[in-house]
């Protein structure tokens, strides 16, 4: 049982792995929204895990149900940077428009070559450099999709895994109450023995 609850666990693994990776570019970039979806994802592969071992099926519930908000949530990414459906990837929505940071991969995607520029005319201080980025192999955005289509396939196994596994465990725990037998008072029968035996010297 040890060997197939260590196998069972073995999915959600590759999840929390993605998700972690992500989560270092995402606060490089200070994307917050997606920081705050990664560290919830993160938490919750990490309750369907302890679920799996712990033979917790509520857990795995949990899990399952994010599974589905965290496809909805990779979606909608999908489409911010593809710009569909009135989305732009140069909007502020990802930060909350508390910044003007866009995605890591803008400015240090594969070949990229970053060159900074200061305005001419203002002070040290106050200056605003204008950042210019060429020879890129890719485009950030299509990394960022990418990663988030990734995400859907490891969601989709892991939303699958997740269904086995409760199927799983209800089967067993139904296989356990019919071998324990149909009395649904099993302690009342063990004890009403005793007292019997208990009652009998009074009478003699």
């Amino acid at each position: 049982a040890g060997c197939i609850s260590f196998f069972l666990t073995l999915p959600p693994l590759p999840l929390q792995m993605v998700a972690l990776e992500r989560q270092v570019f995402d606060f490089l970039g200070y994307q917050w929204a997606p920081i705050l979806a990664n560290f919830f994802h993160i938490i919750i592969v990490i309750l369907g895990f302890f679920g799996t071992i712990q033979y917790r099926p509520r857990y795995i519930v949990v899990y399952t149900v994010w599974t589905a908000l965290w496809v909805a949530w990779n979606l909608f990414i999908v489409c911010f940077y593809l710009d569909v459906g009135g989305l732009t990837k140069e909007s502020n929505l990802l930060t909350f428009d508390i910044s003007a940071h866009h995605s890591w991969w803008r400015e240090h995607g594969p070949g990229c070559v970053r060159r900074e520029m200061t305005q001419p005319g203002v002070g040290i201080v106050d200056s605003q450099s204008y950042i210019s980025v060429m020879g890129c192999l890719i485009e950030y955005q299509y990394i960022e999709v990418l990663h988030s289509a990734t995400q859907i396939l490891i969601a989709l196994l892991g939303f699958v895994y997740a269904c086995y596994v409760i199927s799983a465990i209800t089967e067993e725990e139904d296989s356990f109450d019919f071998v324990g037998g149909f009395d649904p008072f099993p302690l009342y029968h063990v004890n009403e023995k005793p007292s019997h035996l208990l009652l009998k010297p009074m009478y003699l």
